[in-house]
């Protein structure tokens, strides 16, 4: 019923947070203590990628629920709040299948960051094994 909830409000705060690691990376190179030889991915690009998931999963739920008129453009919006009995059926839902998709999502950018780090590193390893040639 509102299980999008969880993963758009994931997806708020993975967007401040990335918001102040932007803000630390660039404060980092200004004052030049940023490595120039280490080549990876910035947090905050990785951040990004959380972001993205957890938003188009929202939207794409949020788009279910009013296809089955579970959402809709009135007050309280969620037919569920409408009645206190559906409300912790919602509640219950939220709990549990909304943190779980949201964690499920979390663990797969977990699993996306960690290839991607190794194919980044494999890149720059093969670039100085040319270079050396």
């Amino acid at each position: 019923m509102a299980c999008f909830i969880v993963s758009a409000a994931e997806a708020v705060v993975v967007s401040a947070v990335e918001k102040a690691e932007e803000k630390k990376e660039s404060a980092r190179v200004e004052s030049g203590n940023e490595a120039s030889e280490k080549v990876s991915i910035p947090f905050s690009r990785k951040l990004k990628w959380l972001r993205s998931l957890l938003s188009g999963g929202a939207v794409l739920l949020m788009f279910e629920h009013v296809w089955h008129g579970e959402v809709v453009p009135w007050f309280p919006f969620l037919t569920a709040m409408s009645d206190p009995a559906d409300a912790a059926e919602m509640f219950h839902e939220m709990a549990t299948v909304g943190v779980s998709m949201a964690v499920l999502v979390t663990f797969v950018w977990a699993l996306m960051c960690k290839a991607a780090d190794v194919v980044v590193k494999r890149a720059a390893q093969d670039d100085a094994k040319v270079n050396e040639a």
